[in-house]
């Protein structure tokens, strides 16, 4: 992950609060795309963090077994 990728507690906070707005309503077209738009990449952000933790746990009982 680089410097600019928010950790993923702060991209998933982000992404309920991105949820509990389109939820919400009351937005234009234009933001509702925006939000959704910014809801797909942060939802790739926490895959991403949960597929590395996941390769690094793998990586450690790998280890355990030899």
């Amino acid at each position: 992950m680089s410097d600019a990728t928010p950790s993923y507690e702060a991209a998933r906070e982000e992404l309920l609060d991105v949820v509990r707005r389109l939820e919400t309503g009351g937005t234009t077209l234009e933001e509702s795309l925006a939000l959704w738009e910014r809801g797909e990449q942060l939802a790739t952000i926490c895959q991403e963090w949960l597929d590395g933790a996941r390769k690094r746990l793998d990586e450690v009982l790998d280890r355990q077994d030899d």
